[in-house]
């Protein structure tokens, strides 16, 4: 079986970074040396194991991805960038006809979606890459739709922890809303509080120093209007490993659906956990 090519854009971004070095050690996939990155950026390349990448800002990518596609032929993009170039670059990616997993939180995502619908191109977006954390979220999606205002009455808190350089509001957290929402809980997106505090991270949250770099915490608190009940879900994620192996798993996924000519569908992480149309 020929190995899947894979662009990774948004090096020498942490979790980019990660990707890369889990893809580098998967006999599935083979890594492009060139990576779209921002303006800010003022290295022009990484070295990742052996192997340099070549970063290119904006103004040159459209020229330079020309010259990939004669060079490479069909490959797939992994997204990994920045809140801001969301947007914009699922428009480039559409323009060019490049498939895209999309693991980049932010930006507007009916906007995101209805994109790749209008294209030639299918994508895999979530707002979490991670298996098991993704598994938790239909579990929840399950509950809100079968026993509906289940916990009416209820208060709700939301806090999530992540590394001092992650911008926006968890995804998964707003994710998450949706279904407290369904569940009877009156609460906002605009009430999760976001903690990105290394101090209060280690001090009070108990996250271990080694991790303050690359972590996501969550505590979902439901608390009765008596306050004699309390009921809390939490999953606490040290390091990117488990984010970087499910976005291996969802470019394999989008990979299957690029050969059976699928175009103009957005799938998502539950999508690539049943393994619709792959078997």
């Amino acid at each position: 079986m020929s190995r899947i090519k894979i662009m990774i854009n948004g090096l020498p971004g942490n979790m980019a970074v990660c990707v890369a070095k889990n893809l580098l050690n998967d006999e599935r996939f083979v890594l492009i040396n060139h990576s779209l990155t921002g303006p800010e950026i003022e290295q022009t390349e990484i070295e990742i194991y052996s192997i340099s990448v070549h970063l290119v800002k904006p103004d040159m990518r459209d020229q330079v991805i020309q010259k990939i596609k004669e060079a490479e032929g069909p490959f797939i993009c992994a997204d990994y960038t920045h809140p801001t170039a969301v947007n914009s670059n699922a428009d480039f990616y559409c323009k060019h006809q490049l498939p895209f997993v999309m693991g980049t939180t932010g930006g507007d995502r009916e906007n995101l979606l209805e994109t790749v619908r209008q294209s030639a191109v299918s994508a895999v977006i979530a707002p979490n890459m991670a298996k098991q954390i993704v598994g938790f979220q239909a579990m929840m999606e399950y509950a809100a739709n079968t026993f509906p205002d289940l916990f009416e009455g209820y208060q709700l808190e939301i806090v999530e922890s992540h590394q001092h350089g992650k911008a926006d509001t968890s995804g998964t957290a707003k994710a998450m809303v949706s279904y407290f929402n369904k569940l009877g809980l009156k609460f906002t997106t605009d009430e999760i509080i976001k903690v990105r505090d290394p101090e209060i991270q280690k001090n009070e949250l108990g996250v271990p120093e080694e991790y303050l770099g690359g972590h996501g915490w969550h505590t979902y608190r439901l608390t009765s209007a008596d306050s004699s009940v309390r009921f809390v879900f939490k999953h606490n994620v040290n390091a990117r490993e488990i984010y970087a192996q499910g976005t291996l798993d969802a470019l394999a996924y989008l990979h299957g659906k690029v050969q059976g000519g699928i175009k103009g569908e957005v799938f998502s992480m539950i999508d690539v956990l049943k393994g619709r149309g792959n078997k």
